[in-house]
């Protein structure tokens, strides 16, 4: 399968089943990791955000290098968005350690935006090129 494209949304990578499969285990750790119980550690005030952000900023960022179309990137955009939100919820109702946070979802949602703005840079395909072995993608 290696060199076949899935479909139009996706770059043409070498490897588009592993880099994709690796993207949605990257979303799963997410997952898993929003609902296990908090952590007993002690946390410098807005820290949690930013872990918030950066988790969504990177799975974002990735989309970006997975997907060269715009639509797709702005369908992988809305679903961590919303994805972020859902867990905030579920975090209330799945756990007993948890609470839903509005801004944790904000921050996730702003680190979503800033993923996807990786788009508009030179970095867009690192991914590309690296797996390729272009040197000008």
């Amino acid at each position: 399968m290696s060199g076949r494209r899935f479909g139009r949304s996706l770059k043409p990578l070498a490897h588009p089943l592993a880099w994709t499969t690796l993207w949605c285990l990257a979303i799963a750790a997410v997952v898993v990791f929003s609902l296990l119980p908090a952590p007993d550690l002690p946390d410098a005030p807005g820290s949690d955000k930013l872990h918030h952000f950066i988790a969504y900023f990177a799975l974002a960022a990735s989309a970006v290098q997975l997907f060269a179309r715009w639509p797709a990137l702005f369908g992988a955009g809305l679903g961590l968005v919303l994805l972020g939100i859902g867990l905030e919820h579920g975090q209330e109702v799945l756990t007993g350690t948890r609470i839903a946070d509005r801004w944790d979802a904000l921050a996730n949602t702003l680190g979503v935006i800033a993923g996807l703005l990786t788009r508009l840079t030179p970095m867009k395909d690192v991914l590309l090129r690296w797996d390729t072995g272009r040197a000008n993608a």
